[in-house]
């Protein structure tokens, strides 16, 4: 293997279909890219054009262990290989090809992901702080059922045809194709890597598109580790383009880019924003957005209280509380709510705090310090705000960039931890459910949201009136390949897995023809 597999010396490149990467044994003996993570345009790893490369850091350490060292993509990189994925849609053999083989080359590279799924678990864990057992089944395992579920579309993306009115001569037909768009851009973010990186481009590749994809610049490696399966699967090259660096220099060309057809984003609200008005000012290219999330999770007193305390911590602790779901507002019924804290805060002290590698960690480090120093501050906030801390709020006092998983209660409707999302490890709880409707919809935000009741009529009636894209009935953090995934109101519009997403990758073209 060429990042992880110890038998690979220092320095020496790995051959593989005409791709090359040298590698690094680091100080465990893993072996990692070496002198550059490089960007993958064209079928190749290649150095950025301006040969700048930047640190990428293990959080368990922080900024003392540097991993390895990572191109620096820049606009002309962006160009390249926006040219490469042009190249390869126009007049390669990808568009083309028949679609059931185009699936077996995607069957092919779950297939690779699979055999590789502890090396890539072990990268993930290192670059973004994700426990391992999580990384192998969540971060990686989803990746895996992503590709082969799309895989299984690739020969089923089919039109249809339309009766039309009898104009003379009467003999006509409409039919419908489904096309591909062409060159799709892909920004994903840094809390699962790969698997956004999978529910993104699955999809897009699965309908014969071909792809620019922007890692999130803290967490490129498992996108390297990608392209260098994807190449030895067999993926033509220029059909997959790799390229780490800035949102502000990548990110931003590639929605400004003219070539470009579909822009697909998963990040900040803010940002999506700046990008949907990119892609309208440049060429007017499709935009699909998954943005940021305050998402209520109300338990009634008549809930199953050992589900509610397990499910409501995972709502929120669940990948450290770097989950773009995670139950940013906790409404607890008052009858419950003492002792609903009381068993939270109980099942906190038993969470193992530590090294993510190890596989009895419960709870790693933040991705990075920017997002660790943000945390911080958001507890202080509440704490001045007059919102009660019953637990937790500091960094742990170890080297790395660790939080304490943290509960705050008493937050009130007016306060800021009750209105922003915090990305992190805090439980915001308030007390009663008075109005509970109208102030869990009361958010810019539509994500996701959940209920816990025994009663299915209060289920459904809660269910049917929270306004979100994604509502959790006695359970939470429940997604499925099959089942569609996205947000309202400033959470952003556009799906994300299922067969929504097959509707919305092709592109429809009507024909009308004479029958003969």
């Amino acid at each position: 293997s060429s990042m992880l597999g110890g038998a690979v010396p220092v320095g020496q490149p790995l051959e593989l279909e005409g791709v090359t990467q040298p590698g690094l044994v680091t100080k465990s003996g893993l072996v990692l890219y070496g002198t550059d993570g490089k960007c993958f345009i064209n079928g190749r790893f290649e150095d950025a054009e301006s040969g700048k490369t930047y640190d990428t850091i293990n959080p368990m350490d922080g900024s003392v262990s540097v991993i390895c060292k990572v191109s620096y993509a820049s606009v002309g990189d962006v160009d390249r290989a926006v040219a490469a994925a042009k190249e390869a849609y126009d007049n390669g053999p990808w568009g083309r090809m028949n679609p059931r083989d185009r699936g077996s080359l995607l069957y092919r590279l779950a297939d690779l992901m699979e055999e590789h799924q502890e090396e890539l678990a072990t990268i993930e864990t290192m670059d973004s702080g994700a426990v391992y057992t999580l990384a192998l089944k969540t971060h990686v395992g989803m990746s895996i059922q992503t590709f082969r579920y799309f895989a299984g579309w690739c020969d089923k993306i089919q039109g249809k045809t339309i009766p039309i009115n009898q104009a003379r001569p009467n003999r006509n037909l409409t039919f419908t194709k489904k096309e591909p768009l062409g060159v799709c851009a892909i920004v994903i973010p840094w809390n699962y890597p790969l698997m956004m990186l999978a529910w993104k481009s699955a999809a897009c590749l699965a309908a014969g598109n071909t792809l620019v994809l922007k890692p999130a610049q803290v967490t490129p490696l498992t996108a390297l580790k990608f392209a260098e399966l994807s190449a030895k699967a067999g993926i033509p090259k220029g059909v997959i383009n790799i390229l780490p660096g800035s949102g502000g220099m990548v990110g931003q060309r590639l929605s400004e880019h003219p070539d470009i057809r579909k822009l697909g984003f998963t990040g900040s609200t803010p940002i999506g924003k700046q990008i949907m008005k990119s892609c309208a000012v440049s060429n007017l290219k499709k935009v699909s957005l998954e943005l940021g999330g305050k998402s209520p999770l109300i338990i009634f007193s008549d809930c199953d209280m050992d589900k509610a305390v397990r499910m409501g911590m995972s709502s929120v602790f669940f990948n450290k509380g770097e989950n773009c779901i995670a139950a940013g507002r906790l409404f607890v019924e008052e009858s419950i709510h003492d002792q609903f804290i009381s068993r939270v805060v109980d099942e906190i002290k038993k969470m193992k705090i530590g090294d993510p590698l190890d596989r009895s960690t419960d709870h790693g480090p933040q991705n990075h310090k920017a997002h660790l120093d943000k945390l911080l501050e958001y507890c202080e906030v509440g704490l001045k705000e007059g919102a009660t801390l019953v637990y937790g709020g500091r960094q742990v006092d170890r080297p790395g960039f660790f939080m304490e998983p943290t509960v705050f209660t008493n937050v009130e409707d007016h306060m800021f931890i009750a209105k922003e999302e915090s990305f992190g490890p805090v439980m915001v709880v308030s007390k009663d459910v008075e109005g509970v409707l109208r102030r869990a919809n009361d958010t810019e935000y539509g994500l996701a949201s959940g209920v816990f009741t025994r009663d299915i009529n209060k289920a459904m009636y809660v269910s049917e009136r929270l306004e979100a894209g994604t509502v959790f009935v006695n359970t939470y953090n429940k997604t499925d390949v099959a089942s569609p995934f996205g947000g309202f109101k400033q959470s952003g519009f556009g799906k994300d897995l299922g067969e929504e997403t097959r509707r919305s990758s092709p592109q429809k073209i009507p024909l009308t023809r004479p029958l003969c």
